[in-house]
């Protein structure tokens, strides 16, 4: 193995992603409660006591809210940019400990490597990553609103591809939503839609890519069906063949994906 991930969580209610090495294992994001979290870890490989670490996206409840229990609980090492930190709800608590990473400088954990680049969400100090090992590279990027040049630069020869693709706009804009909630979602500083997923999709494509997960989905705005059907083109080109496209979800684990 060269380095394996899988969605434990992706929506708008809890986000989490376990990535491995042969001998490192990090949870991206911790925003299930901590039992929740220990349960879906254990129908994978690895368990939380296994865990080397815990790298956060950005503060918002629904990508850290069991990060201090879970922290505490496993004497796990939480790295975060300086925003992130200062921007925790005090009822996360006590970090068993903490590394606060620049968003443009690379940092490792144990043989794992991690970009962090600054995305546009709002966010205090919001991060997308590519983590690396020997070579290969997994690209994650949610909670964006919009696709930057830099986006677009730092995902580059990636093996594997976390995307957004959190809304359907006509689904979003004739959503039960209020419309201060709909413009933000829509805004430079809120989320993905489905046809900007795939617009960064294709900017992307490398003979690398094996697999691209589709995150982030709205419950109340999005769903699997119409992000795989808006992808049809993309799955059915001779191009993408080698390509697996699955998506994230909420209420279970994806299956795991192993990246040479």
């Amino acid at each position: 193995m060269s380095l394996m991930f899988q969605v434990i969580a992706s929506g708008s209610k809890g986000n989490s992603i376990l990535i491995s090495s042969p001998r490192t294992h990090i949870l991206l994001d911790a925003g299930l409660s901590a039992r929740e979290l220990v349960r879906r870890l254990e129908k994978t490989s690895v368990n939380a006591r296994q865990l080397d670490a815990v790298v956060v996206s950005h503060e918002h409840a629904d990508h850290v809210r069991g990060v201090g229990v879970l922290s505490r609980r496993f004497e796990l090492v939480v790295h975060l940019s300086q925003g992130s930190l200062e921007g925790l709800d005090p009822q996360i608590g006590r970090l068993a400990g903490h590394q606060v990473f620049q968003p443009g400088r690379a940092f490792d954990i144990g043989d794992l490597r991690l970009h962090p680049f600054p995305i546009s969400h709002d966010a205090r100090e919001p991060s997308g990553f590519v983590v690396e090992h020997a070579g290969v590279r997994l690209g994650i990027c949610t909670d964006l609103g919009v696709v930057t040049e830099l986006v677009k630069a730092r995902l580059q020869g990636c093996s594997g591809l976390v995307i957004e693709a959190n809304h359907d706009p006509d689904l979003l804009i004739n959503g039960p939503y209020p419309w201060h909630l709909k413009q933000r979602i829509r805004s430079r500083h809120g989320h993905l839609s489905n046809i900007d997923s795939l617009e960064l999709l294709k900017c992307l494509y490398n003979e690398c890519l094996r697999s691209v997960v589709f995150a982030h989905l709205s419950e109340t705005n999005n769903h699997p069906e119409l992000v795989l059907e808006n992808s049809r083109d993309l799955v059915n080109n001779p191009r993408w063949e080698k390509v697996r496209f699955q998506v994230g979800k909420q209420h279970d684990v994806t299956p795991p994906v192993e990246l040479m």
